[in-house]
């Protein structure tokens, strides 16, 4: 491991015990956070989680959270209305900047998740964490509204598999991992580069583009270090994520996506075939299976004509 990152892990990792809600909603002052749950087909977990934000972080006369939207990535269940039940503001993915065709994928729900969202601070959560604490939420933001030099932070935590512990995040330890630990030494510090639970000031997140897939949270680790420098990032422990988890082949789906996220960054020359074959046995052997990898990205939102005219109102 670099020096610098040896340096980084002891001065920039916390843990969520260290700023209590107290010590932050002290801190908070005209300071505004946004949480974003991007959804599609979560109507099992999506209350529970919006419910927890609520009664935990925007009761009371000085609410952490000043805002709790759920981006609904054209679900075919109850999610939308699941949580609106439970208090948030639902917004159909296709509702935001609708001239612009929306495509599958997590990272497309995020990237237009700035459009329908103010914070100063906008926190993103995946929406199908079970035994879900408001910790997820207050351990990411606390360093942004306390280190006023910080601009990401992301959540680490234990992953258990089944009941194995730390067997999770099999995409982390097998692509994730050895691409940053090889092509980007200095974010090798980081415990869960691929989670799903993070924190940025808005004006580091207006700059950087998107992917639209599950290279996201790759790729937006990848440009911030490039953008501000691994001194403006950091990680908070908040225990133990527990969600559901993805077979072998859609893992095998994410994989590609996320190594072709990080090959754009190496090169922006030479690209590999944006394509996956699996194979799944039939009546009479294998047959394979062809997908097409995530290669599209949106630009970042401040390029946007409708975003831009919405800052300067």
């Amino acid at each position: 491991m670099l020096d610098e990152v040896e340096r980084w892990l002891a001065r920039r990792s916390w843990s969520v015990a260290d700023r209590p809600l107290g010590r932050l909603l002290a801190a908070k002052k005209n300071t505004t956070v946004s949480v974003v749950l991007p959804a599609l087909n979560e109507e099992e977990t999506v209350g529970e989680i919006v419910s927890a934000i609520r009664d935990g972080l925007m009761s009371g006369p000085v609410p952490l959270v000043d805002e709790l939207v759920v981006i609904d990535s054209a679900s075919g269940d109850r999610t939308a209305d699941v949580a609106a039940a439970a208090g948030a503001r639902v917004v159909h993915r296709d509702a935001v900047l609708p001239h612009i065709p929306a495509v599958p994928g997590k990272g497309e729900v995020l990237w237009r998740s700035l459009m329908v969202t103010s914070g100063d601070i906008v926190c993103f959560v995946d929406a199908d964490l079970r035994d879900f604490s408001a910790d997820f939420v207050s351990g990411i933001v606390g360093p942004l509204l306390t280190e006023p030099e910080l601009q990401f932070v992301k959540a680490m935590y234990d992953r258990p598999l089944g009941g194995a512990p730390a067997q999770g995040g099999r995409v982390t330890e097998l692509v994730a991992r050895p691409l940053l630990n090889l092509h980007w030494p200095q974010l090798a510090g980081f415990v869960q580069p691929l989670g799903g639970e993070y924190a940025a000031r808005r004006s580091l997140l207006e700059q950087l583009p998107f992917p639209v897939g599950y290279g996201v949270e790759l790729g937006l680790l990848v440009d911030a270090l490039n953008l501000v420098g691994l001194d403006a990032l950091a990680q908070v422990d908040v225990g133990t994520r527990r969600h559901r988890h993805q077979d072998g082949q859609a893992l095998g789906r994410m994989a590609a996506t996320i190594y072709r996220t990080a090959q754009l960054r190496l090169a922006r020359g030479h690209l590999v075939r944006p394509e996956l074959t699996q194979f799944e046995r039939g009546e009479h052997g294998f047959v394979p299976r062809n997908h097409q990898v995530d290669t599209e990205e949106r630009p970042p939102m401040r390029e946007i004509g409708e975003y831009a005219a919405r800052r300067a109102a």
